[in-house]
């Protein structure tokens, strides 16, 4: 009986996938009905996003990310000269 209910059901959705008017989904329809009264303003697929800060904090993080690094390559030279091995 379970294979019955597979096959029916295989059948069925088979049927609903090949059907050849397919009603848009609740939000297509409710979005269209928003839009003929009050239509969206156009705007650009991927809008380019607006600049934030200035280009000198950029510099300023490098110089600290850089800073940070020689910090350390000079902590680990000091502790390997340190070291009795």
């Amino acid at each position: 009986m379970a294979e019955h209910d597979e096959w029916q059901r295989e059948f069925d959705l088979r049927w609903a996938a090949d059907a050849e008017h397919k009603e848009p989904s609740a939000r297509a329809r409710m979005l269209a009905a928003r839009w003929k009264e009050n239509p969206p303003d156009p705007a650009p697929f991927r809008a380019d996003p607006t600049p934030t800060g200035s280009r000198r904090g950029s510099w300023v993080s490098t110089a600290v990310v850089l800073g940070c690094v020689a910090a350390l390559i000079v902590l680990l030279g000091y502790a390997q000269m340190r070291s009795p091995y």
